[in-house]
């Protein structure tokens, strides 16, 4: 009796020792193997099409089947948005859209699409030429204003972007073009900055007036937005618009803002002026300089 009790204890412990090592079978060392819980199909692919009644804005609809969320990337680097999504592009151009589909378990898969744009648009253009840096012809439209001796400061132009470094001690130095506008139109500046470090006692300032710029003497005329580590920013990484990542009033609204208008029509001055003291050693990279038009 006492031996029939045992065994019928050892084919117990058996079954169950087979039971929890079926069980174990059955599920995968990684998430997406087998368990369903990860989609490595998920379909990025996206339709564009004309907004109707509207100069260079475009429509762009992904596909919703087994899409959890998109992200969208029209030139300015990704970000995340909605499966609809409306876009404007104001300058001429060949412009490369592309769709991140996030599906089930985070699998990502991307497409891409071309979208040209023929002309300008009349209000919205770009009045600045060769606010993307991207070559020798952009580069040459900008002239460097030496604002100190020592040369301690300095702009240098790379393809896509301009650079300001500089080794502190209250060194500057500023880059300016000449742009056309008209009387009582409001425009609006922005661009593309950004930081892998913050700096100390530095600024970094956009300026759009009358008064032409002369080596060796600080510009100053018609403040419009910037960078001010004495106002909170720039003291640490930073990257984004200008207008996102700015803290510097302007001086005609003594506000955060990016809005600009002329009391006569003709020549002004586009001027970004940049030192410090204490300066980021990766410098500050400058990118898709632009006025338009409102």
């Amino acid at each position: 009796m006492k031996l029939k009790i045992v065994l019928n204890r050892g084919v117990y412990l058996m079954f169950a020792l087979a039971t929890l090592c079926s069980l174990n079978s059955c599920q995968p060392d990684a998430v997406g193997v087998g368990n369903g819980l990860t989609d490595t199909n998920v379909d990025a692919s996206f339709t564009v099409k004309p907004v109707e009644g509207a100069v260079n804005k475009f429509t762009l609809s992904a596909q919703k089947t087994n899409v959890i969320a998109s992200k969208w990337d029209i030139g300015e680097g990704t970000y995340s948005g909605k499966m609809i999504e409306t876009v404007f592009f104001p300058d001429a151009g060949t412009y490369t859209v592309t769709h991140t589909a996030i599906g089930k378990g985070g699998f990502m898969n991307s497409s891409s699409q071309d979208i040209v744009v023929a002309s300008s648009d009349p209000v919205a253009g770009n009045i600045i030429q060769g606010g993307k840096f991207e070559n020798v012809a952009d580069q040459s439209k900008w002239t460097v204003l030496n604002l100190s001796p020592s040369g301690a400061a300095k702009w240098t132009f790379n393809p896509g972007s301009a650079t300001i470094n500089s080794s502190g001690s209250w060194n500057q130095e500023a880059i300016y073009q000449s742009i056309e506008v008209v009387k009582d139109k409001e425009y609006t500046v922005d661009m593309l900055v950004s930081s892998l470090n913050g700096s100390n006692e530095t600024w970094f300032e956009v300026y759009v007036g009358k008064t032409v710029p002369t080596s060796g003497v600080e510009y100053k005329d018609n403040k419009v937005m910037g960078l001010s580590t004495w106002d909170g920013c720039a003291t640490a990484a930073f990257s984004g618009r200008l207008s996102v990542v700015g803290c510097v009033k302007n001086d005609v609204t003594k506000t955060v803002s990016n809005v600009v208008k002329f009391a006569e029509s003709g020549t002004v001055y586009f001027v970004i002026r940049c030192g410090g003291n204490t300066f980021t050693q990766s410098g500050i990279i400058v990118k898709n300089v632009e006025v338009r038009g409102k």
